[in-house]
């Protein structure tokens, strides 16, 4: 049943718990290393998930579906997110400033529609080519601190990785709307391997989990949980259930580039960052460059 009200209820709470976790990156990665963040965060997610498909009486296997199915379609899609995507967004965040990272990593929406033209080899219009140049245009502006005419980069690696991480979400997501299998089902599946390779990785790599010279705490512990719940587990289900309850997926789906604005407030009140100018004139292209192709504003 369709219910507007019930759609943006769940979906501002959504945004909101989103617009955190840049802060919640930043302040687990004084602690954690990426990949000690990574495992902890995931698995808290996987818990999370399992819990949610508990509570609202799912079972975790269809009974049309067998387990090694389910585990062959989440194979790549899990090896995608959480395992690879989070990680390399996790090492650009511990490169670069939070601010940064969180808008170069919005680049994903630009990434995603064209992807998605060259995919299903649609038309590239006017309105892709102009959406492209003005997100680019963001994406230097913000790399180089407003100093484009130098074109210095501040970090080139943070930055090559915040943007990778955007193609691996994209390509994630284009694979992930082709599995008609229930939302949770999915991303059980999805996060359970991504957490078992993350396992394999962090026990036979022997990979530093905390920065050097900490020990584990339960303080240390809280912003990585808060991340699994806020990031990966439980907000997915909220959208899931707001794009439910929801007339216009579409209109729905905009407000999500709320999201990055909301995130600088918390950036700048909790991490103390400085807003830098250029951050904000940057967001404001790279998220008006997919407004004005999502509507389709100027078509050729």
């Amino acid at each position: 049943m369709k219910s507007p009200s019930k759609s943006y209820l769940f979906a501002g709470f959504t945004i909101l718990a989103w617009s955190t976790v840049s802060t919640a990156f930043e302040l687990s990665l004084k602690n954690f290393t990426p990949l000690g963040l990574l495992m902890v965060a995931s698995l808290t997610a996987l818990g999370i998930i399992t819990l949610l498909r508990l509570f609202i009486s799912s079972p975790i296997v269809s009974s049309k579906i067998s387990i090694i199915t389910h585990l062959k379609l989440s194979f790549i899609p899990g090896l995608l997110n959480p395992l690879v995507y989070y990680l390399v967004l996790l090492v650009a965040y511990d490169r670069l400033p939070a601010q940064e990272a969180q808008v170069l990593n919005y680049t994903w929406a630009i990434i995603l529609a064209l992807l998605s033209v060259a995919i299903n080899k649609e038309r590239f219009r006017s309105r892709d080519l102009i959406a492209l140049v003005l997100s680019l245009l963001g994406v230097l502006i913000i790399s180089s601190k407003g100093r484009i005419s130098s074109f210095r980069f501040e970090d080139p690696l943070g930055t090559a990785l915040a943007l990778g991480s955007s193609l691996i979400w994209a390509s994630y997501w284009i694979i992930n709307m082709r599995d008609k299998r229930d939302g949770l089902i999915k991303l059980y599946y999805n996060f359970l391997i991504g957490s078992v390779f993350i396992l394999l990785i962090v026990i036979f790599g022997h990979a530093p989990l905390l920065r050097e010279g900490l020990k584990p705490q339960l303080t240390t512990l809280i912003p990585a949980i808060y991340v699994g719940i806020f990031e990966m587990g439980l907000t997915f289900f909220l959208w899931l259930k707001a794009l439910g309850y929801s007339k216009s997926t579409a209109d729905l789906s905009n407000l999500i580039f709320v999201t990055p604005f909301i995130s600088l407030v918390f950036i700048a009140l909790i991490l103390k960052e400085s807003i830098a100018p250029a951050t904000i004139i940057g967001l404001i292209l790279i998220v008006g460059s997919n407004l004005y192709q999502k509507m389709g504003i100027g078509r050729s």
